[in-house]
């Protein structure tokens, strides 16, 4: 599928960091619990940190204390793309940039917490970046 932001693989290596890029171009995950915005109560908006597209919002924002910023829902269903994973022996859903394609995260469901959709979008920190309610 084509996004909006198509970047050669090299461009990518140039304007991110080595951590970024792994978990933003090649699925990785950050250590749980050492993300720069596991914690944080900031109001305000969660953008891809590779092309800046609005993913998620403070608003929708919970405690989940799995290591990783919990979301229960996008800020629009169109921000982001939903992929099967199959990866280490397990079947998940992907959570990918509906525009620049890069990974954010995983989502579950049925895990019990008391949210209006019953999911937790398990997003690494590092793929976001937070810009505060009124900047």
């Amino acid at each position: 599928m084509p996004y909006d932001v198509e970047k050669p693989d090299e461009q990518w290596r140039a304007e991110l960091s080595p951590s970024e890029y792994a978990v933003l171009r090649q699925a990785a995950t950050e250590p749980a619990f050492t993300g720069e915005y596991t914690d944080t109560k900031t109001e305000g908006v969660y953008s891809c940190r590779a092309c800046g597209a609005e993913l998620f919002t403070s608003d929708t924002k919970f405690e989940s204390h799995c290591g990783w910023p919990s979301f229960y829902d996008p800020k629009d269903t169109d921000a982001v793309e939903l992929v099967e994973d199959r990866s280490h022996g397990m079947v998940r859903t992907e959570v990918r940039c509906a525009r620049c394609g890069s990974h954010l995260g995983h989502v579950f469901e049925g895990e019990g917490y008391p949210t209006p959709t019953d999911q937790r979008y398990c997003i690494n920190s590092i793929s976001l970046k937070l810009r505060p309610a009124g900047s």
